[in-house]
């Protein structure tokens, strides 16, 4: 059986609709659903994503399978992960039926995408994924930091969240999730996507946002996990200045203010203001310095 054509492979307005019907599926707020259903827009992202042929990308929330058939069309394998369990006993068949060629480059995997730890087959290049608006970042930042293989992510997320992950120091948005995730990538804002091209449309506008991984990590003796509680810590509080908010962290602020001394940090520094390498530079002088590598700990909520 030959392939379809692009035009009758992609899923538009109708066959979403359609799809949905036959499966009682009605997207769900708690789960942050909204399905793409414009075919233009998946091939724009999967053009923006910079997929290449050689490419196994893994996709967060493929949903009713839009941007999953777009990107079979350009990459060399597909994993997705999907949690919801209409969804994913019916994308395998979707895709079957879609795209017949391309089914054997195809893979489900039914999980919370925040468990996921491993992944069939070979070892993802790119992550490209309509990330669900609720678990956007924490989902983000545990697929980077557990596939170290993922050179390359193009996710859609809600606006504001799409600005602050991309946001610099200085930024009145440069926060928790820009420094996590500056911490594995370089990261820029590439695009906005309406609302009308979702079913149901959302009440808030999406962005697109690119993550290239650093060429090399960032710098420091001092652990991921601690790096993070520092941010974490600096961020809680952001009208205090470092000396008052990493207080706790470091057991008091007389010794927030050693290590902010001793890392080149002026105490009455905020966090907003700094890189992820000065945060590094803070954590390697905190009360866990010399400690050892501190014991791993489920990712935080930014």
């Amino acid at each position: 059986m030959s392939n379809p054509s692009p035009s009758d492979a992609l899923l538009g307005a109708a066959d979403i609709r359609e799809l949905a019907g036959v499966l009682g599926v009605r997207p769900t707020k708690q789960r942050g659903q909204n399905f793409v259903i414009d075919a233009n827009t998946v091939r724009r992202i999967v053009r923006t994503a910079e997929v290449r042929p050689a490419d196994v990308v893994v996709e967060v929330g493929p949903g009713l399978g839009s941007l999953t058939l777009a990107l079979l069309e350009a990459a060399d394998r597909v994993t997705a992960v999907e949690i919801d369990d209409v969804l994913a006993g019916a994308l395998p068949a979707t895709v079957a039926a879609r795209m017949p060629g391309r089914a054997d480059r195809f893979a489900l995997v039914h999980s919370d995408a925040l468990r996921v730890t491993e992944l069939p087959g070979p070892a993802p290049t790119a992550l490209v994924a309509n990330l669900p608006y609720n678990v956007a970042v924490p989902v983000l930042l545990h697929m980077l930091d557990t596939f170290p293989s993922i050179e390359r992510t193009l996710v859609m997320v809600q606006a504001e969240v799409a600005d602050r992950l991309a946001a610099g120091p200085g930024s009145k948005v440069y926060g928790v999730p820009s420094v996590k995730a500056n911490w594995y990538a370089e990261v820029r804002r590439a695009g906005s996507i309406g609302r009308n091209v979702f079913w149901p449309a959302p009440n808030v506008d999406s962005g697109l946002v690119s993550l290239t991984r650093r060429a090399e990590p960032v710098k420091t003796t001092a652990a991921k996990a601690e790096v993070f509680a520092v941010v974490d810590a600096a961020f809680a509080q952001r009208r205090k200045t470092l000396r008052a908010a990493l207080a706790g962290w470091a057991g008091s602020a007389a010794a927030a203010e050693a290590a902010l001394v001793a890392a080149g940090v002026p105490p009455q520094a905020r966090g907003e203001a700094l890189t992820v390498e000065e945060f590094a530079r803070i954590a390697e002088h905190g009360p866990r310095a010399g400690a050892g590598p501190a014991s791993p700990s489920p990712e935080p909520a930014p």
